[in-house]
C-alpha cells in the first residue's frame, strides 16, 4: 500500500493483463470505465438491482457495481468489449442487432453478458428467469428474449455459468 492508500491489483481484462493502482474499495465498474477506458459496461442503479453493469468474473456473471476491485485481483474479467471475441458473445451481439433487441442501450451490455452464462439447451420459456437480474427500462423484453433464444439455440453443451451478485474474498 502506498502513502496515498492505493493498492496494486492485477486483472486479466478481455485477454489483456493489466496492473493497476487503485483504492482497494473502488468498484470494479469504476476501474473498468475510468482506468481501463471500457465504457461499454454501464451503471444503471449502482446498487446491484438492474444488471446494466454485468461483467463476467472468472466466467460468472457479476454486477460490477458491487464488486470491490480488490476482490477481483488476479481474476479474468470479460466486458462487453471483449465478449465478441468468443463465439457465443459474437452471436449474441449479432442476434441483438437482428432482432432489434437494443433500444436505449443501457441494459444491452449487461443483458448480453448475463446471457453468456445461460446453460445450453435452456428453453425459451426459461429465459425470463435466467435473465431476471437484468432490467430493461424500455420494456423491450420480448425482442431481448428472442435474440437470446436465437443465439443460444445451438450453444455447445459444455458452456455453462452462474450468476453471482458479488465475489467472495
Amino acid at each position: 500500500m502506498s502513502a496515498l492508500g492505493l493498492h496494486s491489483v492485477t486483472l486479466n481484462v478481455n485477454g489483456v493483463r493489466r496492473r493497476l493502482r487503485v483504492a482497494p474499495m473502488a468498484r470494479l465498474l469504476d476501474v473498468l470505465r475510468e482506468q481501463c477506458g471500457l465504457t461499454g459496461t454501464k451503471e444503471g442503479c449502482g446498487e446491484g438491482e438492474c444488471g446494466a453493469c454485468t461483467v463476467l468474473l472468472d466466467g460468472a456473471a457479476v454486477d460490477a457495481c458491487l464488486v470491490p476491485v480488490a476482490h477481483a485481483h488476479g481474476a479474468v474479467v470479460t466486458t462487453i468489449e471483449g465478449a465478441g471475441a468468443e463465439a457465443l458473445g459474437a452471436r449474441l451481439q449479432a442476434c441483438f442487432e437482428a432482432h432489434g433487441a437494443a433500444q436505449c442501450g443501457i441494459c444491452t451490455p449487461g443483458m448480453i453478458m448475463a446471457a453468456m452464462t445461460i446453460p445450453a439447451g435452456t428453453p425459451a420459456e426459461a429465459l425470463p428467469a435466467a435473465l431476471a437480474g437484468n432490467l430493461c427500462r424500455c420494456t423491450g423484453y420480448a425482442s431481448i428474449f428472442r435474440a437470446v433464444a436465437d443465439a443460444t439455440r445451438r450453444r455447445p453443451p459444455a458452456a455453462k455459468g452462474t450468476r453471482r451478485r458479488g465475489r467472495r474474498a
